[in-house]
């Protein structure tokens, strides 16, 4: 590892050698440097994590530089030969057509001109408009001076209201584009001239929320019933304290919880895994292992973690385990996502020899070593990675066998993922009101995105008092 062309494990091995050849150094002075060598090759290994060899976002690489494993492109930038284009095409059916006539004054004299047609030629732009619509209800008297009034429309109860589609719109925007309050405010007045303050947009979301009660009931039946699981879980901040997000989840369902806990108190609340008997697909949290139903690991953890013991221990089984993984990996894909069982039969052995191979570089810690009673002899990180390979052998290779299971669970990871852009642009939820809006509302959108339903249209449906058509559709399957 080199820093600013310092090759530092050099500089330290070199340091370790002028120690143990030095005799005269006092016993207090020889431990005090044999600390600090300790410290500092702590420090450089916690210095040398990144998204590559650890659970690292991306986003908090040091200068973010991407490492790019595959080889240089031949092709030029832009678009391909082939592709299907996104050109912009004239409408049919334009709002406004202007009639535009040649004046014929700056013609040439003499010569007869007839109309042959038109050349069309449209602007696509964007009208901003605030739509106000009143209701007169007709109001009868009797000759008594009895008074009838005309029925309003649901949902119009007051003098003057916020209509359905501007409610969707504050939902959208502060839900699903993650702007804040006091932005959406701004846009409303700047844009529309029409006063909404940040507490409207709360109580605007707060309706959403409890509208999508029956949705969250709905998804949790769902869930439970899968084949596969992904499930997974990130730290969030909540008026500045550590609380938990949970994400269970399908390729076409999304559900979202907060919680103070990380375990199973948190997982139990949720109401999906104790009745869940399929594959659940995780990274190796032990609270996971509780249940009982199939697990299957992610391998994109497991890759990460032999890159660090690799790069920093130089553990050279690591090395080929990773190389090992990826190969079994493109055997899958090749085979349609799944091996026959003697070929399956064969990774498991070049599995279990690599495994093998292993404990004569990365052997287990002599008693010797140990510094208390009782208690497990403390592991390096790379001594437990090759013990949990080992032990969780079939949940790390179930992917090669089971068809519906995916070599990574990076479906959970990806449904996270604008959950920690919320938490960029907000710093944090302010109460866990708040975090259980976001996570109903985004359970919704991210379920109906899957689904092929827009965001807008999720949104101003569910305002109108419609269930989308997959829930609609589910049910009528239940019934019959």
């Amino acid at each position: 590892m080199k820093i600013e062309q310092l090759d530092v494990e050099a500089a330290i091995a070199a340091v370790k050698t002028q120690l143990e050849l030095a005799r005269d150094l006092s016993p207090a002075l020889r431990s005090a440097l044999e600390v600090l060598l300790v410290l500092v090759t702590l420090l450089l290994n916690r210095l040398t994590l990144n998204s590559t060899n650890s659970s690292q976002p991306p986003s908090a690489d040091p200068n973010r530089t991407k490492i790019s494993k595959k080889g240089t492109s031949p092709r030029k930038p832009g678009g391909q030969p082939g592709r299907n284009g996104v050109t912009l095409q004239p409408v049919e059916d334009p709002d406004t057509v202007t009639l535009l006539t040649v004046d014929r004054q700056t013609l040439p004299s003499g010569m007869p001109y007839r109309d042959v047609g038109y050349e069309a030629r449209q602007v696509i732009d964007l009208k901003i408009a605030r739509v106000v619509t009143e209701y007169r209800a007709q109001i009868l008297e009797d000759g008594h001076g009895h008074r009838v009034v005309a029925a309003f429309p649901d949902g119009v109860t007051r003098s003057v209201q916020y209509g359905l589609t501007l409610k969707a719109h504050s939902v959208y925007m502060s839900q699903y584009q993650l702007i804040p309050y006091d932005r959406i405010r701004d846009h409303f007045q700047e844009q529309l001239h029409i006063p909404v303050s940040a507490g409207s947009v709360f109580h605007f979301n707060q309706e959403a929320y409890e509208r999508l009660e029956v949705f969250e009931k709905w998804v949790q039946t769902q869930l439970a019933r899968s084949a596969l699981l992904h499930a997974d879980e990130t730290g969030i901040n909540m008026g500045g304290t550590r609380h938990w997000l949970h994400c269970v989840s399908t390729a076409s369902l999304t559900l979202f919880a907060p919680h103070a806990k990380r375990g199973t108190t948190a997982m139990e609340a949720m109401g999906i895994l104790p009745a869940f008997t399929g594959v659940l697909c995780h990274d190796h949290w032990k609270p996971y292992y509780r249940y009982d139903c199939t697990h299957a690991l992610c391998n994109a953890h497991h890759l990460r973690e032999l890159e660090r013991a690799w790069e920093q221990d130089q553990q050279q089984w690591a090395k080929d385990m990773q190389g090992l993984l990826l190969e079994i990996n493109h055997a899958v894909e090749m085979a349609g996502g799944r091996v026959p069982p003697d070929e399956a039969a064969a990774w498991r052995q070049r599995y279990r020899a690599r495994l093998e191979k292993a404990e004569g570089e990365c052997p287990p810690p002599e008693a010797t070593h140990r510094t208390g009673k009782r208690g497990r002899l403390k592991r390096t990180k790379a001594r437990n990675l090759l013990e949990r390979l080992r032990a969780f052998e079939h949940d790390v290779l179930r992917f090669m066998e089971v068809a519906i299971v995916p070599f990574t669970n990076n479906q959970s990871e990806n449904d996270l993922r604008m959950t920690k852009v919320q938490q960029k642009i907000s710093g944090c939820f302010r109460s866990m009101e708040g975090a259980k809006i976001f996570c109903r509302v985004r359970s919704y959108l991210s379920t109906c995105r899957k689904q092929g339903v827009t965001a807008t249209e999720a949104l101003t449906g569910l305002f109108q008092g419609k269930q989308p058509l997959f829930m609609n559709e589910d049910q009528a399957q239940g019934a019959e």
